[in-house]
């Protein structure tokens, strides 16, 4: 399969090519719902692998872990994708995505949830470069917009319906249920992916029955040990099985050697078969090829800036309590892989192929469009929870649909817009919207919320984040070749992640000195509360606190939001409208 896998983008799209990236959309909003999907399952989560949950601080690793093989195996699948082909990487994406989903069902412990999480992530994170990529193979410059505007809408689509999907999942199951569905869909979507793959030649392949019988006997044995069915367990001879050679650990038990002794001879057989059920030989090329060595510096890199923002408390502190080792160990890794990019032959990042000034722009851009974003993300609900719903978490989380609601209507129409105005443009315009509605937001007050002039703030905010999606992704693919498609779509993801991590860090720690600042003049509660009107009067006099702190949350929130705009003005400016007629962008040239 060719790094473009379905044509220059030159000629007239077809209706099957239009289908594949309709699916690989749908596969991306699915990805991103269950970035969000663990907001309302995580104490489910915790209590489920034999985390108290009074004990929340032990539930990051399942968040970081998500989001470390999400950010960080990013620019190493982007550079697979242009080197192997943009349909295989869906598929091998959406395999691992659902091998995740299946670790994730099955988990027992923090180590197997985590680790369940880890491959979800990649899985999911895959999904976007090759996406984005592929809508550059199939469409030339001038019709790009729309198709981004789609991608970049149903990605927002999928963070509006993973709260809902968790919640519509978790009131007639448990949340074992969510992944068991991500697992059935993330299949259907790589089988349905990979049928409407363009063939060329058919040839006839015979079915590898070692390799499966191999396969069948990991998975099975796979599940007896993460299901430990008790009927086995019970059984005079089956429950011999059980008994650990030593230790307690289950994989040190008769069926845990069995099942790791299947999984070594199955990659044995694929590597070494000369038509193996996984050509990892072919993979392992593919890797080299793309620069594992250079992908595991980078990965190293950002999994120090996540770790450091992703495992603290920040309403506590912006680092971690070994947040600084974190950095530490990320800068070194950074430079490591800054010399190695220099030395090495075929680099993970090709020489020069950030050189052109959008390019590099459109990571500068979307660091800080993340750093505004996860301020709405979170804040928003926050707001909700400080002022009209303080016992109740879905109601207050529900206030943010109607800014992601407005969100992917803004992706589609900032995809459009982009025909008649340079990207640069259209970007600061929407991020512009969004910093009005920042600046909106802090004077919401106690019940602002419930009244209809929040929406005014909620939808310009929603359709002006959207708004930049899109005319952010054209300028980048538009000033990068097709060579390097997918891996500067995967930085450009990093760079919006990154964003949001160090964004609700460094936000969150302006809020909390507003907060405490605004917390000295409130008097101790024994001086206060000696009566209830007195109580209530001293909790209302702590909300005002809170409020205080979301507002300089949100002044913080404009101020990214401005910077981006004018960084899109004076950075995209040689970026220009692609001026075609609606029909061509929406039937690709057909």
């Amino acid at each position: 399969m060719s790094g473009t896998a379905t044509g220059t983008g030159a000629g007239p799209v077809s209706r099957t090519s239009r289908l594949l990236l309709a699916m690989a959309a749908v596969a991306v909003a699915f990805a991103a719902a269950d970035t969000y999907v663990v907001v309302l399952a995580l104490p489910d989560m915790m209590t489920g692998v034999g985390v108290p949950i009074d004990q929340l601080q032990r539930a990051a690793p399942i968040v970081s872990g998500f989001l470390l093989g999400y950010v960080a195996m990013l620019p190493l699948i982007g550079r697979i994708a242009d080197l192997r082909g943009r349909v295989p990487v869906l598929v091998m994406a959406l395999v691992l995505f659902a091998l995740g989903s299946l670790v994730t069902t099955l988990a027992y412990d923090m180590p197997s949830i985590v680790a369940g999480r880890f491959l979800q992530g990649v899985g999911g994170g895959g999904l976007v470069p090759a996406t984005l990529a592929l809508v550059a193979d199939l469409y030339p410059v001038q019709r790009r917009g729309v198709p981004l505007g789609v991608v970049s809408a149903v990605q927002e689509i999928g963070s509006v319906l993973g709260p809902l999907f968790g919640a519509a999942v978790l009131a007639v199951s448990d949340w074992r249920a969510i992944f068991a569905i991500n697992l059935a869909v993330g299949l259907v979507l790589a089988a349905a992916i990979q049928a409407l793959a363009p063939r060329g030649r058919p040839e006839r392949r015979r079915v590898d029955a070692v390799g499966l019988l191999l396969l069948l006997a990991t998975f099975a044995g796979g599940a007896v040990v993460f299901l430990r069915p008790s009927a086995l367990m019970r059984d005079l001879t089956w429950g011999q099985l059980f008994i650990p050679f030593a230790g307690e650990g289950r994989w040190l038990t008769p069926i845990g050697v069995a099942t790791v002794v299947a999984l070594v001879l199955l990659l044995a057989w694929c590597w070494w078969s000369a038509r193996p059920l996984l050509d990892l030989r072919g993979w392992a090329r593919v890797l080299v090829e793309a620069d594992l060595a250079g992908a595991l510096l980078l990965a190293a890199a950002l999994g120090g800036v996540i770790l450091a923002f992703a495992t603290a408390d920040p309403k506590v502190e912006v680092f971690s309590p070994r947040g600084r080792w974190y950095l530490l160990g990320g800068a070194v890794a950074a430079v490591a892989f800054g010399w190695h990019v220099r030395r090495a032959a075929d680099p993970l990042v090709p020489r020069g192929a950030l050189r052109r000034t959008p390019a590099w722009g459109a990571l500068l851009v979307s660091f800080f469009v993340g750093a505004a974003l996860i301020a709405a993300l979170i804040d928003i609900p926050l707001f909700a929870r400080t002022t009209v719903y303080p016992d109740d978490q879905l109601p207050a989380a529900l206030v943010l649909v109607r800014f992601l609601v407005a969100l992917p209507v803004g992706a589609v129409a900032g995809g459009y817009v982009i025909r008649f105005l340079s990207p640069g443009l259209v970007t600061a315009a929407g991020m512009l919207m969004a910093a009005a509605a920042f600046v909106l937001m802090t004077r919401w007050g106690l019940t602002t919320i419930e009244e209809p002039v929040a929406n005014l703030a909620l939808v310009t905010g929603g359709l002006g984040f959207g708004l930049a999606l899109a005319p952010v992704n054209a300028a980048l693919l538009a000033s990068t070749d097709d060579h390097a498609h997918g891996v500067a779509s995967a930085f450009v993801v990093v760079a919006r992640m990154v964003g949001m991590l160090v964004g609700i860090s460094a936000l969150t720690t302006v809020g909390l000195r507003r907060y405490y600042a605004e917390q000295r003049d409130v008097p101790p509660v024994q001086e206060v509360c000696d009566g209830a009107s007195r109580c209530q009067e001293f909790s209302d006099l702590l909300r005002v606190a809170g409020i205080a702190q979301e507002h300089a949350v949100f002044w913080g929130a404009a101020g990214c939001a401005a910077v981006a705009a004018v960084l899109a003005l004076v950075l995209f400016r040689q970026v220009g409208p692609t001026r075609v007629g609606t029909r061509e962008v929406f039937s690709g040239g057909a």
